[in-house]
């Protein structure tokens, strides 16, 4: 069986491993002690692992040799609100020097965050990945690494009634876990390498629109046409991939 390994197996990691975990064996890195042995008890090979901000700080070994892994996915978190710059070149450093001269396939976790606070509609080619600060130095040490930009992350019990919510008018850019774990399934079986994709649901509703929806509640508003969006026709495109939750509204579903 093929190997996976998944550092930083949160709560996306986890949606992720179990959808993989039928074709492939899964190596998963945490950060949280408590929850190696619920990773342990779905049959993964878990390792607590912390990426310390101090440069050549001391860490814990993987169980397993990154080479021996046939492709990595990293989602550990390297970027602020729209992309602000945070100090974390110590921990990028471990986390780098952790993984070592990985040659399989490598996919990076990151956000719509990067694009600005604009209403526009964005495509990947507005914002190349090496002008990125926190994609950039995952490209320098690993230049076939796959970009993935996330929209918002929904599902389950991640929704929009069960949180204190502002801007209702506003539309959204969300992407239910699902559909993450849909396209890195088929990323793997082509092979991709050195993509950078909008991972984000077709439909832009605002946010009283899904509220309402999950709440069983009819919508009498107008959606505006305008606003921050966040293009995926690439990805539609390229891996001729239709997302099985298009629409916001219905991720309860």
């Amino acid at each position: 069986m093929k190997k996976l390994g998944i550092i930083g197996c949160g709560w996306l990691g986890n949606h992720i491993a179990e959808h993989l975990s039928k074709n492939y064996e899964i190596f998963a890195t945490t950060t949280t002690e408590s929850k190696l042995e619920s990773l342990r008890a779905k049959g993964y090979q878990a390792t607590l692992v912390k990426f310390p901000d101090e440069a050549d700080a001391k860490m814990e070994v993987w169980e397993i040799a990154p080479e021996q892994l046939d492709a990595l996915i990293i989602a550990v978190p390297f970027s602020g609100l729209r992309g602000s710059k945070i100090p974390m070149t110590g921990k990028r450093q471990n986390l780098l020097r952790f993984i070592g001269d990985f040659k399989g396939q490598v996919f990076y976790t990151s956000s719509t965050g990067v694009y600005p606070d604009t209403e526009k509609e964005f495509t990947e080619d507005d914002l190349p990945a090496t002008e990125v600060e926190s994609e950039n130095f995952i490209l320098k040490k690993f230049p076939h690494a796959n970009i993935l930009r996330l929209g918002g992350l929904m599902g389950g019990e991640r929704l929009l009634k069960n949180y204190n919510i502002s801007k209702l008018d506003q539309l959204v850019n969300h992407i239910h876990y699902a559909d993450i774990c849909s396209v890195i399934e088929k990323m793997l079986d082509k092979h991709s390498e050195s993509k950078v994709y909008n991972v984000v649901a077709p439909v832009h509703p605002n946010k009283q629109e899904i509220i309402n929806a999950q709440k069983g509640l009819p919508y009498t508003g107008t959606r505006t046409d305008t606003g921050r969006i966040i293009s995926s026709e690439k990805l539609i495109s390229e891996l001729d991939f239709t997302f099985q939750y298009p629409d916001p509204r219905y991720f309860h579903h």
